[in-house]
């Protein structure tokens, strides 16, 4: 069992980077493993952990379908549809309120 390579926050070497790092060249791991890791040191807690993929390994991001998109579209229509009064809220629906602020608070609409 090898151990990965560990290097401090802000010391990576070239070659390396994270998730967010690779899409944001449009690259994805595309399956490969965790090739090192990156460390921040905090005072009183453990360090934050980042872990990091070879850059040369990594694959294209796939590109999004026609399918993808409609599939996209119809999980946002379902995140902005207020389970109670079944209309279209605008913004996604937070988990906390269940369903939308008319819905959750509907005294404090009759007052405005």
């Amino acid at each position: 069992m090898s151990t990965l390579p560990v290097f401090r926050w802000h010391i990576a070497p070239d070659g390396y980077a994270t998730r967010r790092q690779l899409r944001a060249r449009g690259l994805r791991p595309g399956g490969q493993q965790v090739a090192a890791t990156l460390e921040r040191p905090r005072r009183q807690r453990p360090p934050l952990v980042a872990y990091l993929y070879r850059v040369d390994l990594a694959k294209p991001v796939r590109p999004m379908t026609p399918a993808r998109w409609r599939a996209h579209a119809a999980m946002m229509r379902a995140r902005r549809t207020c389970p109670e009064c079944h209309q279209d809220a605008g913004y996604v629906i937070p988990p906390s309120l269940g369903s939308c602020v008319t819905c959750a608070y509907p005294e404090e609409q009759h007052a405005a």
